[in-house]
């Protein structure tokens, strides 16, 4: 029997745009989804777009009744900017009261809220004043945070700033996969700077508002591996930690930039703006804890051509396809277990062992309906097994000293994902969109409420 610590947290993850709906109603604003799938719907699965999701909106009573059933003691979700703050300053009281009910539900239920602040939703009037490329988003965001740690500090003791910030810098500034889909490596690099600020400066807003809890951020970070120990793998390798891992963890969680990432950036001529004050804002206003978000590895090699300046990451470091992989088809992704307990390893040594928990991790599947038994319910064994597989590393990491406190799976019901729709699922509860979006347990969904329950398997 594999147990973990007392009072562990078990959960999942998943945020306002993926599953409230209701996206341009009840006092919310657009964001650059919903601009961008009215420009462009053909980008999107199936015209699958933001409007609907899983309509969480209307749902989250049963949905919240429901958490205990598959063992949940607490439940990642996060605040849409837009809809608490429809033109950044004025605020939505309905927002207020639908927020307000949802986490008070969470709590009558003995589930714990934990609430992110930015999950890719950048509010449309802002980025038509340039979103995060603009300092002033700095003091935007800033405002938001003080807002709603305000409106919901009472019953919200666990605040994350962003979820995956390396995702909306590079989906869009690097790979065109978000709005507004450029490749600019220096915009990029500025981006995320403005994002650290941001989150800098909320971190700020919570320590002055004597709220009581802690506040963290969630991150998807690991160790990258290198093909081999050759000066120029290794040299690659180091080049993707500091712009992927080091760039948000040693900020946030030590208060300094890496010299090194500063001298990279430097010797390409990549160096964001800054403000005189930004060095010391960022040293005073470390976080309590950190989420890792855990799929894949990034696995490196050096680049084939070389550069005298990079102007896209592969220019430092390209992708390695380790040919002895095991392979999710449905996502492309490699099933590499081991990485938690790698990570965990680096929280302990390099991070003061500071509490972390990992944030979301899981395995998207598309056509689920194939695994249905006559019972109606998807026999997702395959997401059981993987998740297995992922605890018993994450075990031995947590065996060996380091200091994680919870485990969430991405996701809680299927959810809406970007330009993918529904094309892959991932929830213990299955949603059937054309059928009122009915929810129905998965299996998976019965082993995690015995996993809870066990504390352990």
């Amino acid at each position: 029997m594999i147990k973990f610590p007392d009072n562990f947290l078990w959960g999942a993850a998943a945020s306002a745009p993926q599953t409230e709906g209701h996206s341009l109603t009840n006092g919310k604003s657009a964001t650059t989804w919903d601009e961008w799938f009215e420009q462009n719907p053909e980008k999107f699965n199936h015209g699958q777009g933001p409007q609907d999701t899983s309509n969480v909106y209307e749902m989250y009573k049963e949905d919240v009744a429901n958490m205990p059933r598959v063992g949940m003691n607490s439940y990642r979700t996060s605040i849409s900017w837009a809809r608490l703050l429809p033109d950044g300053r004025t605020l939505n009281q309905e927002a207020v009261e639908f927020y307000r009910d949802y986490f008070q539900t969470m709590l009558d239920h003995n589930v714990e809220p934990i609430v992110n602040l930015f999950h890719f939703d950048m509010p449309w009037w802002l980025m038509k004043e340039g979103g995060w490329e603009n300092r002033k988003s700095v003091d935007d965001f800033a405002f938001y945070a003080k807002t709603a740690f305000e409106q919901f500090g009472d019953l919200v003791k666990t605040w994350s700033t962003f979820n995956e910030p390396l995702v909306h810098i590079e989906c869009g500034y690097l790979y065109q996969f978000h709005y507004p889909a450029i490749v600019d490596f220096k915009k990029a690099v500025q981006v995320g700077y403005h994002t650290l600020m941001a989150h800098v400066c909320a971190v700020r807003e919570f320590r002055n508002s004597g709220a009581d809890g802690k506040i963290g951020i969630i991150l998807n970070v690991l160790p990258a591996y290198s093909r081999s120990d050759s000066a120029e793998d290794i040299k690659a390798k180091e080049a993707a930690d500091l712009l992927n891992t080091y760039s948000f963890l040693d900020p946030t969680v030590l208060g300094v930039i890496p010299e090194k990432l500063i001298t990279l950036l430097k010797d390409n001529d990549l160096l964001p703006y800054v403000d005189a004050a930004d060095n010391e804002l960022i040293a005073k206003n470390t976080v309590d804890y950190i989420g890792i978000n855990y799929y894949q590895p990034r696995r490196v090699k050096a680049p084939d051509n070389s550069v005298k300046k990079a102007r896209m990451p592969s220019d430092l470091y390209e992708s390695y396809d380790w040919p002895d992989k095991k392979i999710n088809p449905y996502r492309g992704w490699e099933i590499y277990p081991k990485a938690l307990y790698d990570v965990a390893m680096m929280m302990k040594d390099q991070y003061h062992n500071i509490p972390w928990f990992v944030s979301e991790n899981g395995m998207g599947v598309a056509d689920e309906q194939r695994f249905m038994g006559d019972d109606g319910m998807i026999d997702d064994q395959y997401r059981i097994d993987f998740m297995k597989e992922h605890l018993e590393w994450l075990h031995k990491g947590i065996e060996a000293g380091s200091n994680c406190f919870g485990y969430h799976v991405w996701t809680y019901v299927d959810c809406w994902s970007w330009l993918n729709g529904y094309r892959n699922r991932y929830g213990l509860y299955s949603v059937d969109l054309d059928n009122g979006f009915k929810r129905t347990v998965k299996k998976s969904g019965l082993w995690f409420k015995q996993l809870s329950d066990n504390n352990g398997f």
